[in-house]
């Protein structure tokens, strides 16, 4: 009996000692949510892998793979054959027709993992065995055991697994098995990023938006809720917060020094996202800074932002350059939405030369006259807009 299955490979979570299980489990748990809606599927788990298969009828490698590839925690998948036909002569014929139905290339070699020791012939004579069968049954091909075109990878188990490609995914860990976080996201271009590469770790992430109208329009609000979605296929969901910071945005602009308005802004949205976060158990903050890229992110800025915060702030981006971050963006997909010309409440009413090394102390002193910003935040929270994506 042969039947077409997907080998899902996964790297870090085989460290994880006593705890892999757990990560096994939930990363488990994400792949069926993930495929329900394709078919009816196993998802079997076998030593440092797992092993998909359909419970009737054929797998649809094309609708599943890009499905878990995107499930943080897996290395990559691999598109196989598994057969209970262990004899070689059964086992060349199999991996004849799988061979074929890849394409033909003009060089290729096998390779053979033997767990089950007791098989009677050894890994090279497995694959000597089989990539004999293949050249003597298709014209104009050559092994190249150095450079091949294709590897035929044989591993020799409870029962036999064929495959020749190994399809790269995310890696990291299961979504949700490092805690939760919530995100300061904007409608740029970082802020994805550092919610998308936290997610990868196994933080469960949630957004807040800060929506300053008229000041801000509703096509930038859709933006960031373009985004949040384009993020929500990695996690499988996602929990959006927008919260209206007009009022305390005229405010603070009314009533600190215009060079050092972003910063107080600022403070303000970190004050804000934190008890959002305590009301949501959540463990952290992330925000998209990278170190030194604009005036509120030098050492000392971030110094000033977050002396006003008690949990962690996560910013995975501070040792990356505009152009790794750019990279990235593209490659989770997030990059044409971030670009569109919507702009978002940091980016108004800044001044044209902003402080870039504050003292906090200075900060403190000014911020501690400012007797209405608890009320400002406060009636923000009350006000705001939670959407599920």
């Amino acid at each position: 009996m042969e039947e077409r299955v997907l080998i899902v490979k996964y790297g870090e979570i085989a460290m994880r000692g006593n705890n892999r299980q757990l990560f096994v489990k939930r990363l488990v748990e994400t792949i069926r949510k993930n495929i329900d809606q394709y078919g009816s599927f196993y998802v079997v788990r076998e030593q440092g892998r797992l092993i998909i298969e359909s419970r009737g009828g054929d797998i649809n490698f094309d609708v599943l793979v890009p499905k878990v590839n995107k499930i943080f925690g897996i290395l990559g998948v691999c598109p196989g054959i598994k057969t209970d036909n262990r004899d070689i002569d059964s086992l060349s014929r199999v991996a004849l027709k799988f061979f074929k139905e890849q394409g033909i290339p003009k060089t290729f070699k096998v390779v053979t993992k033997r767990s089950d020791k007791k098989y009677p012939l050894t890994s090279n004579e497995i694959s000597a065995a089989i990539g004999g069968f293949i050249f003597d049954n298709i014209e104009c091909i050559d092994v190249d055991v150095h450079n091949p075109e294709t590897t035929i990878f044989i591993e020799i188990r409870n029962a036999v697994y064929i495959y020749t490609n190994f399809i790269k995914g995310c890696g990291g860990l299961p979504y949700g098995s490092s805690g939760k976080a919530v995100s300061l996201i904007s409608g740029g271009i970082d802020s994805p990023v550092a919610t998308w590469l936290m997610a990868k770790r196994g933080v469960e992430v949630s957004g807040v938006y800060f929506h300053s109208p008229p000041y801000t329009g509703e096509r930038a609000k859709e933006k960031v809720k373009d985004i949040c979605k384009i993020i929500s296929s990695y996690t499988g969901g996602f929990k959006l917060r927008v919260v209206g910071f007009t009022d305390l945005q005229l405010y603070l602009l009314e009533n600190v020094p215009h060079d050092k308005l972003t910063v107080f802004l600022k403070r303000a949205m970190m004050r804000t996202a934190e008890k959002i976060a305590v009301m949501e158990y959540s463990d952290a903050l992330i925000t998209g800074d990278s170190a030194g890229q604009v005036a509120s992110q030098t050492l000392q800025a971030i110094n000033a932002i977050n002396a006003v915060c008690t949990m962690p702030v996560m910013r995975p981006l501070c040792g990356m350059d505009k152009q790794e971050i750019v990279d990235k963006a593209r490659e989770i997909g997030t990059f044409e939405t971030s670009i569109l010309p919507y702009e978002d409440c940091c980016t108004i009413f800044v001044d044209k030369h902003p402080e870039t090394r504050p003292k906090t102390s200075v900060i403190n002193k000014i911020e501690s006259k400012l007797d209405k910003i608890d009320e400002f935040i406060k009636k923000a929270i009350d006000d705001m807009e939670v959407i599920d994506l």
